[in-house]
């Protein structure tokens, strides 16, 4: 018998773990194109060289989007913010 796993709300759930299963998702789903510039291009303007691992910009849309579920009325201030350098 399979085993049934408990539906939690995000609030519950370590922020961690969220975050690398839903990117793990957007990859595997692909229903997300990743634009060319993505080998090149830095995470912001005070950094020298750009991420190390391949699946950081579905990582980053990742931790956006569960930025913008738990705190709902997300400007793009606030995201720059928290996200920008």
């Amino acid at each position: 018998m399979p085993k049934r796993h408990a539906i939690l709300p995000v609030k519950d759930v370590n922020q961690q773990v969220f975050v690398r299963r839903l990117a793990h998702y957007l990859k595997k789903s692909k229903k997300v194109e990743l634009p060319e510039w993505v080998d090149f291009v830095k995470t912001g303007y005070a950094k020298e060289l750009p991420p190390n691992t391949q699946d950081w910009l579905y990582v980053r849309m990742a931790a956006v989007i569960r930025r913008v579920y738990m705190r709902c009325p997300s400007g793009v201030g606030a995201l720059a913010r928290r996200f920008g350098t």
